[in-house]
């Protein structure tokens, strides 16, 4: 115990009896000193007292898809976090194949009373799903907020990232390397992300390199390691230098296929990934991607729906995060560009 008041003492730059009286509820101790204490409790990892524990300002629920891609636990993370800052608690609802769907979870978190729902790549990213699921909730005045898809005809804040922003900033890398047959490997077409990347790819294809005839460029398949590996066969069939991803898990696959064809990578094929996940950049080789705005737009979606919640929401519509392009050792240079090994072993530019 000792050791704990002198680090939390430390920390709050505060004495350890002032640490002791804190903890131990008694008087005498300024409203901004009890709370520096309590900030560095919870700094440092250790439980609050029972009694000095903030009470919940009411449960929020959190529907995501599957928890296997990573960019989805990172996204739930960063939620979580920024709600429970401000006292709520979520409930987190995963969907899996063939497990609860979003329709059940919802009528689960009904039940239950949340304040709001954030959803994270729901229905709502699915151009074919009928909008009326949200506009039913709106109606009924649940607050909520919906992050990477968009549907017409639903009174709520929107939170996405830049798909067409992405392709460019991918493809400009790209052709700067030297590449001109560039491949891109995306999920479904009927996902709003995934329309956003291919109506972007066309346009930075057009605009880098002149090139109007891409659509055998386009390969659509899971989003999934597997699904990466099938687009990236097709693609370095029609002659693809370079390949972008629809995510990392994509990428990856990508990367498995060029081995499995004797390829190396970025020698003779660059891939760039989508999301940047936690741990791709420590891969073989680590992996170029496109970072979403993680942090940036979870808190985004906690602000609307808590002003949502106090009655005093912002402007409802869609709010577009620009990404960032982290540049790392699965791109390089167009193999036409690269050394080339003469029979002696040596080697000309």
């Amino acid at each position: 115990m000792r050791a704990r008041l002198a680090d939390i003492a430390e920390h709050a730059e505060v004495s350890e009896a002032t640490v002791s009286r804190v903890l131990n509820g008694k008087p005498g101790v300024a409203d901004a000193t009890r709370q520096s204490v309590l900030t560095s409790l919870d700094i440092l990892g250790y439980d609050r007292p029972s009694r000095l524990r903030r009470k919940s300002a009411g449960l929020v629920g959190l529907v995501t898809p599957e928890l296997t891609n990573p960019i989805f636990p990172a996204f739930a993370q960063a939620i979580e976090t920024a709600l429970a800052r401000q006292g709520y608690t979520p409930v987190l609802c995963t969907q899996t194949p063939g497990g609860v769907h979003e329709d059940d979870y919802v009528t689960m978190l009904l039940e239950r009373g949340v304040a709001g729902i954030i959803y994270v790549s729901g229905l709502h990213a699915d151009s074919t799903t009928d909008p009326e699921r949200y506009v039913v909730l709106r109606e009924r005045g649940l607050p909520i907020v919906l992050i990477n898809g968009h549907i017409e005809g639903v009174d709520a804040p929107f939170i996405s990232n830049d798909d067409v922003a992405s392709m460019d900033l991918a493809l400009g890398h790209l052709a700067a390397l030297g590449h001109r047959t560039i491949g891109l490997a995306v999920g479904q077409d009927r996902f709003v992300p995934v329309i956003r990347k291919i109506i972007g790819f066309r346009n930075a294809m057009m605009t880098l390199l002149g090139r109007a005839d891409v659509e055998d460029l386009i390969e659509q398949t899971m989003f999934s390691v597997e699904g990466g590996a099938v687009a990236a066969q097709r693609l370095m069939d029609k002659g693809a230098t370079a390949i972008v991803c629809g995510s990392d898990l994509m990428a990856l696959g990508a990367i498995r296929a060029a081995r499995l064809r004797g390829l190396e990578v970025p020698r003779d094929l660059s891939v760039v990934g989508y999301d940047d996940s936690p741990l791709i950049a420590f891969t073989d080789p680590p992996l170029t991607t496109v970072r979403q705005s993680v942090q940036a737009m979870s808190e985004a979606a906690v602000r609307a729906l808590l002003d949502q919640i106090a009655g005093d929401p912002a402007p409802l519509a869609e709010y577009v995060f620009r990404p960032e392009l982290v540049v790392r050792g699965s791109t390089g240079a167009a193999p036409s560009l690269n050394t080339v090994h003469t029979a002696g072993g040596g080697s000309a530019l």
